[in-house]
């Protein structure tokens, strides 16, 4: 599951996190993911919340650091323990020096990063790297983002499988986009579990039809098998749990 939770000191009015974190945790569990990247997940009571209350889970992730009002945003991963051992992980920024905690670079707006995990299966035994990102919203710094990002996965998925979740802010017609699956090196879920099919706004607005827009993708590489991709647009009595749309994605 890739899943933009939307962080908890954005000013929201009645679509607050603390009107709506437990439509966010209802959502999380009606799915029980093995494999579950958060975007816009603060490092202090909102983080706290989801390792208090999915105590099955691994939890990691790195505060994105730097001036602004971002600083303690991250792009978490949460790893369902039965199913995986943790080998390795880490993560980085999208910048021009990504071992550097808060950098920029490219006109990026805010700092962002990648965290990933490098896992085994504890059924298979078989290896497999999970990596979860938030680009930004300057159209030059997703594109720079998206080229290190193939690298870096080129670099490092060797000898495996890998499955990349993020909220990218741009639509699938994009360099972005492209960028990342061109070569086939990965592909799109969404896509191959619906061939044909229009693909489905995730990002909302918390209801608005003008902000309806596909940004939040789950790209794995081809030797995995993707059976089902659905956008889960719960709502209860009108309230819904993200400006986002949870992407839920069953891989084989």
């Amino acid at each position: 599951m890739s899943f933009n939770i939307r962080c908890a000191n954005c000013d929201d009015g009645v679509n607050g996190w603390e009107q709506r974190k437990n439509l966010v945790l209802d959502r999380i569990l009606a799915y029980a993911p093995d494999l579950l990247g958060l975007q816009e997940c603060r490092g202090d009571g909102q983080a706290q919340y989801l390792i208090k209350n999915l105590p099955e889970y691994f939890f990691f992730g790195m505060p994105r650091g730097g001036e602004s009002k971002t600083a303690l945003e991250m792009a978490p991963l949460m790893l369902r323990k039965e199913c995986f051992e943790l080998l390795d992980g880490g993560d980085f920024w999208l910048s021009e020096e990504p071992d550097e905690p808060g950098s920029l670079s490219w006109g990026c707006q805010f700092p962002r990063t990648v965290s990933w995990a490098r896992l085994r299966l504890k059924a298979t035994r078989q290896e497999l790297l999970f990596a979860n990102t938030h680009f930004d919203l300057v159209p030059a710094a997703r594109r720079h983002s998206a080229e290190l990002l193939r690298s870096w996965l080129m670099d490092n998925s060797a000898g495996c499988s890998a499955i990349l979740t993020g909220d990218f802010n741009a639509s699938k017609r994009s360099r972005v986009y492209k960028t990342l699956t061109q070569d086939g090196q990965l592909l799109d879920t969404w896509r191959q579990a619906n061939p044909g099919a229009r693909d489905q706004a995730t990002s909302h607005g918390f209801g608005n039809p003008r902000a309806r827009a596909c940004i939040d993708w789950v790209l794995v590489s081809p030797g995995l098998h993707v059976l089902s991709a659905s956008v889960d647009t719960f709502t209860q009595s009108g309230r819904y749990p993200s400006d986002h749309f949870p992407l839920r994605v069953e891989i084989e």
